[in-house]
């Protein structure tokens, strides 16, 4: 059997940066679950997310009686299922058995399990008041939950494009001038010169989500235009990182959090609490979902600007070179 301490699992599993929800009231008691399962039983990450699922599913279940206590079950069961949803990350990392599958796994089931609990919970509570707007607020979280998730996923995607394209510009510029000062005699290193142009290499509001404490991230900021616009934001930022929080305060999770916990105990204590706390759960994810776009569209701004100064360079460097011996010998030729 393994032996991790407590200390491993903090170091190789918790994110540098995560929602509040999770860093406060999920990763006490998850890494104390995790220690156990990975030391004493041989449980893989698979497994814990379908049991997640059926957690999830089990919750749905209590939603669906719509009285008093059965909500209560539910938050309770919902709350326990993303513990067990967190887990299975934590330990594929601790253990290093992560796999694509399991990734697309945990995914799809994240999906299910909202969609489950959001028709169930709606539909309990139609059923048991006729008030069609539970219908309309099923529907609504639906949507808000697959827009953040769209919208996080793309937003990745076309953040790791703009670093790919970045990189492979800085390399070229950086090869092209070192040949052209070797062509010219001058072999003074080039990297000063082309580091003012990386304005756009590694986010740590995007990444830091994805690397773990025990890492060295050593990033360089993206958000310079957003930075310049807000200058108080970086000292919120240091201060939420300094416990692990990203600033992005309401996301996905506090959003399901604040619908499939909040709203269910809020309705234990007063009938009709569910819409009221839905909302302004969706409002408070509508909301930092604007800044993050924002911030999206500055940091554009910056790559563009980045891969021009870039470009500029690396048609400078192409310039500064002498003709080649291919392209000299055919002129020589063609005038003989």
């Amino acid at each position: 059997m393994a032996n991790f301490t407590l200390d491993d699992v903090r170091q190789r599993t918790y994110k540098a940066r995560d929602a509040w929800w999770t860093v406060l009231l999920v990763d006490p008691l998850a890494a104390r679950l995790v220690k156990f399962t990975a030391n004493r039983t041989r449980v893989t990450p698979n497994q814990l997310t379908v049991g997640a699922l059926v957690l999830g599913l089990a919750a749905g279940a209590c939603f669906a009686v719509a009285s008093w206590p059965w909500l209560l079950a539910g938050a309770l069961l919902y709350h326990l299922s993303f513990t067990l949803d967190c887990m299975d990350g934590k330990i594929a990392r601790l253990k290093g058995t992560g796999s694509v599958f399991g990734a697309w796994l945990d995914y799809i089931f994240d999906r299910v399990r909202v969609l489950a609990c959001a028709i169930a919970l709606m539909a309990g509570q139609y059923a048991a008041t006729g008030n069609v707007a539970y219908v309309w607020t099923a529907l609504a979280v639906v949507f808000l939950d697959m827009l953040r998730y769209m919208d996080a996923l793309e937003i990745y995607k076309v953040r790791s494009q703009m670093r790919t394209t970045l990189n492979a510009a800085r390399e070229e510029a950086r090869a092209l001038e070192l040949a052209a000062r070797r062509a010219n005699g001058d072999l003074a290193d080039a990297d000063e010169d082309l580091r003012s142009a990386e304005a756009l290499t590694e986010d740590p509001e995007a990444d830091a989500e994805n690397r773990v404490v025990g890492d060295d991230p050593n990033a360089a900021a993206l958000q310079a235009g957003f930075n310049q616009r807000f200058p108080w934001y970086a000292r919120i930022r240091n201060v939420l990182m300094a416990g692990r929080i990203r600033p992005h305060l309401i996301s996905g999770i506090e959003f399901q959090m604040g619908v499939f916990i909040v709203a269910p105990i809020a309705a234990a204590i007063v009938p009709g609490a569910i819409i009221p706390v839905v909302v302004l759960s969706g409002i408070g994810l509508l909301a930092f979902e604007l800044i993050i776009i924002y911030k999206f569209w500055l940091s554009s701004r910056d790559y563009s600007r980045s891969l021009a100064k870039l470009n500029a360079k690396i048609e400078t460097h192409r310039a500064e070179l002498p003709a080649e011996p291919a392209q000299a010998g055919a002129v020589v030729g063609s005038s003989g």
